[in-house]
């Protein structure tokens, strides 16, 4: 429900009582200077008697000072720290130009200072708005506004919470103002501020920026579901009382000590509801809701099984956010019941400090010494980490457009949000993997994992991890990091961190035991990829090792990478063919059938332009070895060098043999058959389509054969492929699958 604005002490003569406004301010936190935060009132109200003629600060004519003393109060009820109440009293009047920075400085210190110059690099959004104009709709003006705001909330977040406090109070100020200046500013406060403090935490001024933004956005609606509030508060205010008279008696024989209240329902909590799940109002469970504190997470548990003892649980309607939070660190159980009278119930439970949390957000966690921020607990940090990667996004995207779904939190943010199995939350970036995690909660953690679960799902190690799931990481005692997973082909781990904490084991490990796995990776790739062996020696001196030895070990310790010694080992098959991967590809005109190369696909030496094709019993691709084969009537036949069919010619008709090496245009796509060999299951063709697809590779050819007495089966797949770094890395796909012996390239003719 929309927060009634709360009146402040005044004298008989109508002015304010400053001596009660400081006595209730200063009994809310103990800790706060009442003769530093008197001189800040003094200071605000000497400035608007020196300006008695400048035009009121706020639509219901309200001066700066007491817009000052308003913003502090909710401040206060925050339990900010003295800086920031005096940053709060002082705003509104360097805002409207009656005081500078510079004087403010000088009486109350740099930290104010510096506090109300953030909140008003955040007020450039207000200004820079139009008053028919969203934010949501984005200029360059705008994009350039919001980064100085992210700047300052990142600086120091006191900054946003100010601005919070400042627009809470606008808002309550615009009831009686024009049409147009009530939407301008509940637009601003919903698609911004709103979703800003949900992200904080700090629920009640979220709860109330969202209700009175809802009031002047949707009047009718807003008018309506107020209205059915109403007619049935009465009825409600009995039916609760009993409901918390019945519960607090229940609980208290079991030892456990509540404090039971009513909740009251939120008007656009409630409509959202019936939006988005298509519901009636008569369907919302939550309107009948009570909330139970009690002292410990343990009693939260004992508290649910009384509520579920006495009232029969509707399914699907039960949420721990305990064992798992909300994103913003909301932690509560929330559950409804068909109550007494047959009437649907909604019953929040959680302890002091989680309720404390739930209404302050970061608040809660302030400890402040001198000017230094020290939270007590890293809900902080995580908290406000998110601003950092919001500013990080914008400074990518240079874009303002999508705001307000990035603030808010179904929508899903640049990073992933998992969280432990104690419910801990982790953030990693988008596409990282289990392994990624394992080894952000704990190196060794990561070097001894063998498996992970998904909500108690078994997954593979490469799966991407998704927002909002819980991920729980088998360990063995004997375990050990793979090679494999510092494939990149393969997909198990995204981050630099983890990849880096892989490389330090191996570098760890006997030079021996470097050397062979080395040797035998390079092998493995090579022979996969249907490439001829190369000379080591060679190879080592163009990854600029001294000896093959060196390669293989410094391969096998991790500090060198496959592919790019598979990308070598292809330019040393052919010196002449250049860097392939940099090179621009030509698309195929077709995708069906074998065409002949374009010109400048195949460079023939000493020869003009001849009518060239690709061989279909070797079917060469760029970066093979090839040679070239002048037939009769059809020009020149291109053939890779250990092609069988060539080596046969070169013996019957050497003459017809040619030099031949790739042009600096090659085409896109070239065809290349490969082998699958696997123990025959149900699917196992749909699962391999399915690696190709999400690979988009297209398929020219598939045959497939089952030998029952074995019970394998063998694939034979004719593909269109752009290169060999993108075969290994099919191939590597395709070897993850269940029961695949093996995948490779077919170099049978």
């Amino acid at each position: 429900m929309v927060q009634v604005r709360a009146q402040q002490p005044v004298n008989t003569d109508g002015s304010i009582n400053l001596d009660a406004w400081l006595d209730h301010i200063v009994s809310v936190d103990l800790a706060l200077d009442r003769e530093a935060l008197k001189q800040a009132c003094e200071f605000a109200l000497a400035l608007d008697v020196a300006n008695v003629n400048a035009k009121d600060s706020w639509a219901d004519g309200t001066s700066s000072y007491q817009a000052g003393l308003e913003i502090a109060e909710i401040l206060a009820d925050l339990k900010l720290d003295q800086d920031s109440l005096v940053a709060a009293v002082i705003y509104r009047s360097v805002r409207e130009g009656k005081v500078g920075l510079a004087e403010v400085g000088e009486r109350f210190g740099p930290v104010v200072a510096k506090l109300i110059d953030g909140v008003l690099r955040m007020a450039a959004i207000s200004a820079s708005l139009s008053p028919r104009q969203s934010l949501v709709l984005g200029t360059q003006v705008q994009v350039d506004n919001l980064r100085k705001m992210l700047v300052a909330m990142v600086d120091d977040v006191r900054v946003a919470l100010i601005k919070l406090a400042e627009r809470t109070c606008a808002i309550r100020a615009v009831k009686n103002a024009p049409e147009e200046k009530r939407q301008r500013v509940a637009r601003e406060v919903f698609d911004i501020y709103a979703p800003l403090a949900h992200r904080l935490g700090i629920g009640h001024i979220k709860w109330e920026l969202e209700d009175i933004s809802f009031r002047y956005l949707e009047p009718e609606q807003y008018k309506q579901i107020a209205k059915l509030l109403h007619e049935r508060r009465l009825d409600r205010e009995r039916f609760i009382a009993d409901v918390m008279h019945q519960l607090e008696r229940e609980l208290t024989e079991t030892g456990v000590k509540p404090d039971i209240s009513g909740r009251a329902k939120h008007i656009y909590s409630i409509w959202r509801k019936m939006q988005r799940k298509g519901l009636q109002f008569s369907q919302i469970y939550d309107v009948r809701a009570v909330r139970v504190l009690v002292p410990e997470v343990r009693d939260c548990y004992t508290a649910l099984g009384i509520v579920h003892t006495l009232w029969r649980h509707i399914p699907k309607e039960f949420d721990d956010y305990i064992a798992n939070p909300k994103e913003n660190g909301y932690r509560s159980l929330h559950t409804a019941v068909i109550g007494p009278e047959g009437k649907v119930l909604e019953v929040q439970i959680r302890t002091h400090a989680m309720h404390e949390e739930a209404e302050l957000g970061v608040c809660a966690h302030w400890r402040y010494k001198g000017t230094d921020v020290k939270p007590s607990s890293n809900h902080y940090e995580e908290k406000i980490s998110w601003l950092r990667q919001v500013l990080e996004w914008h400074e990518e995207l240079g874009d303002i457009g999508g705001l307000a779904e990035q603030l808010r939190v179904d929508i899903e943010p640049d990073r992933v949000y998992v969280f432990t199995p104690d419910g801990h939350a982790i953030d990693l970036p988008k596409g990282a993997t289990p392994l990624d995690f394992a080894y952000r909660v704990h190196t060794e953690i990561g070097h001894n994992c063998r498996g992970a679960k998904i909500n108690g799902r078994i997954v593979p190690l490469n799966y991407s991890l998704q927002t909002g799931e819980q991920v729980e990481i088998i360990t063995s005692k004997q375990g050990s990091p793979s090679r494999d997973w510092l494939n990149s082909n393969l997909g198990y781990v995204t981050t630099s961190r983890a990849r880096a904490k892989i490389v330090h084991w191996f570098k760890l490990q006997a030079r021996d035991q470097n050397v062979a796995a080395g040797r035998s990776l390079l092998e493995r790739e090579l022979s996969r990829l249907g490439l001829p062996q190369v000379d080591f020696e060679r190879l080592a001196e163009k990854a600029n090792v001294k000896t093959a030895e060196d390669l293989f070990a410094a391969l096998g310790a991790g500090d060198l990478r496959l592919a790019p010694l598979v990308n070598a080992a292809q330019q040393l098959a052919e010196p002449d063919r250049g860097h392939l991967d940099t090179l621009d590809l030509i698309p195929r005109k077709s995708s069906s059938g074998y065409k002949p190369g374009k010109r400048g696909d195949i460079q023939i030496q000493g020869v003009g332009n001849l009518l060239t094709q690709m061989a279909g019993c070797c079917q060469p691709l760029p970066g093979d070895a090839i040679v070239g084969y002048i037939t009769q009537g059809r020009g020149v036949s291109i053939h890779r060098q250990d092609c069988a069919s060539v080596l046969q010619l070169s013996a019957k008709e050497p003459e017809r043999i040619i030099q031949v090496s790739w042009g600096p245009v090659p085409v896109l796509t070239y065809p290349v058959d490969i082998l699958i060999r696997a123990y025959d299951r149900s699917g196992l063709l749909r699962d391999v389509s399915q690696v190709l697809l999400n690979e988009r590779i297209n398929v020219l050819a598939v045959n497939t054969r089952s030998n029952k007495e074995d019970n394998t089966a063998q694939m034979s797949l004719t593909i269109e492929i752009p290169g060999l770094d993108a075969l290994g890395r099919l191939l590597g796909r395709i070897s993850q699958l269940p029961n695949i012996i093996e995948a490779r390239r077919n170099r049978t003719p």
